[in-house]
């Protein structure tokens, strides 16, 4: 974690550092929002994202190969998977005007020394897309920089 002004930074990434990302907040992981989505791909990755509307993520990728962009039925985001390691990092919301992010805090580097917020079950299903896009909008963090477009696999 680094600390500068009023804005702490807290890392993390994959198992094989190939896919990494930064969140920006004034929050301590405390009091950070973590939810445990009740969707099948969550639950089979073991996902708990967060995120700080008034903060940002950065998303960088190391590795370009091995960055996964993987796409529901929906196709209103990707979620970002290491094709080296395998682990579910996060999933960036791009629209015309901007971008959104959220991280998996599992991938956070340093849980020893941090102590998040309980996760509260999310359960998202019976929304449509826009309504999906006018939550993430207000729930997620803004994305900066952009990260580079690479593999998209459609859900099966």
């Amino acid at each position: 974690m680094i600390v500068s002004s009023s804005l702490a930074t807290y890392h993390g990434g994959c198992h094989c550092g190939a896919v990494r990302w930064e969140l920006e907040t004034s929050l301590p992981p405390s009091r950070w929002s973590v939810r445990a989505c009740q969707c099948r791909f969550c639950r089979l990755h073991g996902g708990l994202s967060t995120s700080d509307p008034a903060g940002r993520i950065s998303v960088l990728v190391e590795l370009p190969d091995l960055l996964v962009r993987y796409r529901f039925g929906s196709r209103s985001a990707d979620f970002l998977l290491c094709g080296g390691c395998g682990v579910y990092v996060g999933a960036v919301m791009e629209e015309p005007d901007g971008a959104w992010a959220i991280v998996n805090a599992r991938t956070l580097d340093d849980q020893t020394s941090v102590a998040l917020a309980p996760a509260q079950p999310m359960s998202y299903e019976g929304e449509t897309r826009e309504q999906r896009r006018a939550r993430r909008r207000e729930r997620w963090s803004p994305l900066a920089p952009p990260t580079p477009v690479s593999t998209t696999r459609a859900a099966p």
